[in-house]
C-alpha cells in the first residue's frame, strides 16, 4: 500500500486508491489539461474535486502542495526514481506526464522545444488574457464603469487568436500531424472563450477558421471530451 501521509492535502481529500495518481482539481480551462492528458495517456489515476467557489483550494491542506492556491494540483506516488511527487502549475503538470510516459510530446529534441515553447506561449500568453477577458466581459469586471480594460483585453485576445491562426494554417495540430500537449493546453481556453465566456462574437472569432477547425478536432477526441468533464462535481 503506497503511503501519502507526507502529503497533508491526502488526508484532507483522502484517496480510495493511494497507488494511482492523485489530481486536486476543477473543469476549468486549466484544470481540464491535466485530466484530459490523463485520458489521453490511459493513466491510472483518481481525481478530487476541490470546490473553489468554497475557497476549498486556500485551505492549509491544499495550500501545502500548491502555495499558490490554485488548481490544478497533483501527487504521482510512483515519481522519479519510484519516490512520490508532488506538482502544481498546469504547464508544468503537462510537461511532467509527456515525459514519463514519452508520450504527447516529440522525441526530436528540436521538435520537443518547439512543443514546449508552444505550451509556454499558452501559459505565458492565451490563459491570462482569455482569463482577464472573461472577468471583464462575463463577470465583475461588466460593472466597471472604466471599459479600457476590456478594450485592452479583446484587443489583445483577438491578436492572440491570429497568432494562433498563422501556426495552424495547413497543420492537423500545432506540431503538424503530431497531436501534443501544445494541443491540450489550448482547447479549454480557446472552448472556454467562445463558450462559456460567450465572447467570440466580441472577438471575431468567425475570422480565425484555422482555430475553429483545429477546436472542432481536439474536440472530437474521445479522451478529450471524457476529461472534460473531470473530476466530476461532488
Amino acid at each position: 500500500m503506497t503511503d501519502l501521509s507526507a502529503f497533508p492535502i491526502a488526508l484532507r481529500w483522502k484517496p480510495r486508491h493511494p497507488d494511482r495518481i492523485q489530481l486536486y482539481s476543477v473543469a476549468t480551462p486549466n484544470g481540464v489539461k491535466v485530466s484530459i492528458a490523463l485520458e489521453e495517456l490511459e493513466l491510472a489515476y483518481e481525481p478530487h474535486y476541490v470546490d473553489i467557489m468554497k475557497n476549498e483550494s486556500w485551505t492549509p491542506d491544499f495550500l501545502s502542495l500548491n502555495p499558490n492556491g490554485k488548481i490544478p494540483a497533483l501527487i504521482d506516488p510512483d515519481g522519479p526514481g519510484g519516490k512520490p511527487i508532488g506538482l502544481f502549475e498546469s504547464g508544468a503538470i503537462l510537461l511532467y506526464l509527456a515525459e514519463k510516459t514519452g508520450r504527447l510530446i516529440p522525441a526530436d529534441p528540436a521538435r520537443r522545444y518547439e512543443t514546449i515553447q508552444w505550451l509556454f506561449f499558452q501559459m505565458a500568453s492565451i490563459g491570462p488574457m482569455f482569463g482577464q477577458l472573461g472577468f471583464f466581459y462575463k463577470f465583475a469586471g461588466r460593472e466597471i464603469a472604466d471599459k479600457r480594460p476590456l478594450t485592452r483585453y479583446v484587443e489583445e485576445s483577438r491578436r492572440l487568436l491570429g497568432v494562433m491562426e498563422t501556426r495552424l494554417a495547413g497543420r492537423k495540430w500545432f506540431m503538424d500531424d503530431e497531436y501534443t500537449i501544445a494541443d491540450i493546453a489550448h482547447a479549454g481556453w480557446v472552448r472556454n472563450l467562445i463558450g462559456f465566456y460567450g465572447a467570440g462574437e466580441v472577438v471575431g472569432y468567425d475570422g480565425f477558421p484555422n482555430v475553429d477547425a483545429w477546436l472542432k478536432r481536439v474536440l472530437e477526441r474521445p479522451a478529450v471530451q471524457r476529461g472534460l468533464a473531470i473530476p466530476a462535481r461532488s
